[in-house]
C-alpha cells in the first residue's frame, strides 16, 4: 500500500485544522480493515489459482475469482472504515476507485491484465499529485501526514520529492514483474513486496526526520 491513502509549513497546518477530523478507532481494527482485503486476496489466490468456474458460458480462472472477491471485500472494508471514522483520506478514495475500475474491467472482460496494472496506475497517480504540489513549491504530503510526523517545511519538501520518485520506481517495478513473471510471483509482490518496500522507505528516512523534526513544545505543566 499507501495513505500515502497532501501544503508545506504553516499553511499546511491551517488547512489540516480546517478539515473535519475523523473519529479515532482501535489501531488493530484500522490495520485489519486497510490490509485485510490484500491478505484475503493472497489466501484466495493460493486456494483458487488452479480452479475454474463457468458462468454464462464463460470460463473464469482462479485469478479472476480472487479479484472479484477482493473488489467486494475492499468496498465493504472501506465502507466500514468510513462509517467508523467519519472520513476517508484522499489516497484511500483514489485507491478504492481504481480497484473497482481496473478490477471490474478484469472481471467483466475476463482479462487479468487490468487488475495487474492497477498498482501502476495508483503509484503514477500519487507521484503525479505529489509532483504537481512540488512544482507549486508545496508538499501535499504534509496535509495527510503532518500530525504523524511534524517536520519543517524544508523537510516536507525533501520527503515529498523522495516519495514521488519512490512511487515512480514502484510503478516501474510492478510493470516489470507482472509482464515478465508468473501470477504467483506478482501476487507475492503485491501482498508482501509493496508493503515491505513502503516500510523500508520510511525507515530509511530516519536521518531526514531527525534533522528536520520540529522542536517539541514545552509542557505548560
Amino acid at each position: 500500500m499507501t495513505d500515502e491513502e497532501i501544503a508545506a509549513g504553516r499553511a499546511g497546518a491551517e488547512l489540516q485544522g480546517a478539515r473535519p477530523k475523523g473519529r479515532k478507532i482501535n489501531s488493530w481494527l484500522k490495520l485489519g480493515l486497510e490490509f485485510g482485503p490484500v491478505v484475503a486476496f493472497f489466501v484466495a489466490f493460493g486456494r483458487l489459482k488452479d480452479a475454474t468456474i463457468t458462468v454464462g458460458g464463460t470460463e473464469y480462472g482462479g485469478f479472476i475469482l480472487a479479484t472479484a472477491g477482493f473488489i467486494v471485500l475492499m468496498v465493504i472494508c472501506t465502507g466500514i472504515l468510513w462509517r467508523l471514522t467519519g472520513r476517508l483520506a484522499p489516497m484511500q478514495v483514489a485507491t478504492l476507485v481504481l480497484v473497482v475500475v481496473f478490477g471490474g474491467l478484469s472481471v467483466w472482460l475476463n482479462d487479468e491484465r487490468f487488475f495487474k496494472m492497477k498498482p501502476t496506475m495508483i503509484y503514477i497517480l500519487f507521484a503525479a499529485i505529489l509532483g504537481f504540489g512540488l512544482m507549486r513549491g508545496k508538499s501535499y504530503l504534509a496535509l495527510v501526514m503532518e500530525e504523524v510526523m511534524p517536520l519543517t517545511p524544508a523537510g516536507w519538501l525533501i520527503l515529498t520529492r523522495r516519495l514521488a520518485l519512490f512511487f515512480l520506481a514502484l510503478a516501474i517495478a510492478n510493470e516489470a514483474i507482472w509482464r515478465t513473471m508468473s501470477d504467483q510471483a506478482w501476487v507475492n509482490f503485491k501482498t508482501f513486496g509493496l508493503t515491505l518496500a513502503m516500510f523500508g522507505f520510511f525507515m530509511a528516512q530516519g536521518k531526514l526526520m531527525q534533522q528536520h523534526a520540529l522542536p517539541q513544545e514545552d509542557d505548560p505543566s
